[in-house]
C-alpha cells in the first residue's frame, strides 16, 4: 500500500484554504487567502507547485490569483470590474477607505466571476460567468480570451440554468494538451484538438432510440432531439489511452467512449437522477463515483437525508454505496459539481466538501471516510496537490 500526502485546495464563498495532510491521518486548515473573494475554483500544477484561484463576483469583479510560494501570498490578475469599482471611482474617500486604485481590467464589465480552471501543458484556461473561456500564456499574470468558443454557431442557443451560463469544466488531454473538453450549463459538452481554434459540440445520444428517461422526459435539461440534454454539471476524463469520459448533468449519469461523440445513459441503480460532482480513479478507467442528491426541487439533499458516495467498478453498469463515517441521520447538505476531488495514492484516496463547512477524506478509495475539517464557509470546490 502507498499513501500519498496531498494538499487540498478549497475555494469557498470567503476566500481560499488550502489543508495540509500531517503525520497518522492529521490535517491542518491555513487561510482564507484572496482577500477573502468568492473562490470558485482552485488548481495547482505539481510541477511547479504554482497555485490559481479563481472567483469574483458582482461587487468585486472577476479575477485570477497566483501563489508560487505554495498559498502564503498571491498575486491578483484582476480580469473585469464590479460595482465596487464603480463606487469608488465616483468617492475617493470609500476608495481610500476599501484601498483602491485605478486599475486596467482587460475585459471590462463583461463578466463576473471566474467559474472554472484548467491546467493544460503551460498554458492555464479560465471559464467565465456568463460563459467565455480565457487564456494565460505566461503562467496566469495576464489573459486573452479564446474568441472562437463565444463564435460558435450555437452560441445564440446557449440558456442560462439556475445558476447562469457558466463555463465551469475545463479538462485536458494530459498527453496531447491541445485536446480540450469544455462543459457549460446550459450549452452541453464541447471539444477540441486544436487548442482551442475551432470547436465541436458534443452531446450526442449513442442510441438511435430515446432513453425511457420516466421523470427526466419532462425536464428542460432531460435528453431528447437526439441530444443527451444541456445542462451538464460536471465532466471528468478516465485515465489511460482511450477517450472515456463520464458526464453528471442535471437527469443523470452518462458514458462516452469515444472522447463525447455519443453518450450511453448509466443512471440506473443510483436512487436518484439528480446530483453534482464526479470523480474517475487515477488508474482504473471503469471506477467512478458520484455524490447523489434527492432531487432539483426536493432540497437537494442526499435521499433520505443519509449522506453517501456511490462507487461504480464496471463503467456505470452497477452501483453501490459508500456509507462508512458518513451521516445517517438529518444529513441536509449540499455537494457542489467541482467540490469532490482525489488523489493518486494506492489506493486511491477521495475528498468531498459540503455547503455547510465540512471536508470528508477516505484513505481507501470510499471504503470508510472521516470528516477532516468542519464550519468552513460553503465549499464551491475541492482539488488535490500532490508536489514531488
Amino acid at each position: 500500500m502507498m499513501r500519498t500526502r496531498p494538499s487540498l485546495l478549497v475555494g469557498t464563498t470567503k476566500g481560499a484554504f488550502i489543508l495540509d495532510s500531517g503525520a497518522e491521518g492529521a490535517w491542518s486548515v491555513r487561510g482564507p487567502f484572496c482577500d477573502g473573494w468568492p473562490i470558485n475554483h482552485v488548481v495547482g500544477d505539481p510541477a511547479t507547485g504554482t497555485l490559481w484561484a479563481g472567483g469574483g463576483g458582482d461587487w468585486t469583479g472577476a479575477g485570477v490569483w497566483r501563489s508560487t510560494d505554495g498559498g502564503h501570498s498571491w498575486t491578483l490578475a484582476k480580469l473585469s470590474t464590479g460595482q465596487m469599482d464603480a463606487w469608488a471611482s465616483k468617492d475617493p474617500e470609500f476608495a481610500a477607505m476599501v484601498g483602491w486604485t485605478q486599475g486596467q481590467e482587460p475585459f471590462g464589465a463583461e463578466f463576473s466571476q471566474v467559474w472554472s480552471l484548467g491546467v493544460a501543458g503551460d498554458r492555464v484556461y479560465a471559464g467565465t460567468k456568463p460563459a467565455a473561456l480565457l487564456a494565460s500564456d505566461d503562467g496566469g499574470v495576464t489573459w486573452a480570451e479564446v474568441e472562437s468558443l463565444r463564435k460558435h454557431p450555437s452560441a445564440q442557443e446557449w440558456n442560462p440554468g439556475a445558476a447562469g451560463l457558466v463555463l465551469h469544466t475545463v479538462l485536458a488531454d494530459p498527453g496531447d494538451p491541445t485536446r480540450l473538453w469544455l462543459g457549460i450549463s446550459a450549452a452541453g459538452v464541447f471539444a477540441s484538438k486544436d487548442a482551442g481554434g475551432q470547436w465541436e459540440r458534443r452531446n450526442s445520444l449513442a442510441l438511435a432510440e430515446e432513453p425511457d428517461a420516466g421523470a427526466m422526459a419532462d425536464h428542460p435539461g432531460g435528453p431528447g432531439g437526439g441530444e443527451v440534454g444541456l445542462c451538464v454539471h460536471h465532466i471528468v476524463r478516465a485515465p489511460g489511452p482511450g477517450d472515456v469520459l463520464y458526464q453528471r448533468n442535471h437527469v443523470g449519469v452518462w458514458r462516452s467512449g469515444d472522447g463525447g461523440l455519443t453518450w450511453t445513459d448509466i443512471t440506473a441503480g443510483l436512487p436518484s437522477t439528480f446530483g453534482f460532482p464526479m470523480r474517475v480513479h487515477p488508474r482504473d478507467p471503469d471506477t467512478i463515483w458520484t455524490i447523489p442528491l434527492n432531487g432539483d426541487m426536493e432540497g437537494r439533499y442526499p435521499p433520505d437525508a443519509a449522506a453517501a458516495v456511490w462507487r461504480s467498478t464496471d463503467g456505470g453498469s452497477t452501483w453501490e454505496a459508500q456509507r462508512d463515517g458518513l451521516p445517517q441521520e438529518a444529513c441536509f447538505f449540499t455537494v457542489l459539481r467541482q467540490a469532490m476531488a482525489g488523489d493518486t495514492g494506492d489506493p486511491a484516496g477521495l475528498y468531498f466538501g459540503t455547503n455547510t463547512g465540512s471536508v470528508f477524506a477516505s484513505p481507501d478509495e470510499g471504503e470508510s471516510w472521516a470528516e477532516i475539517a468542519r464550519h468552513l464557509p460553503t465549499v464551491l470546490s475541492v482539488e488535490t496537490l500532490e508536489v514531488g
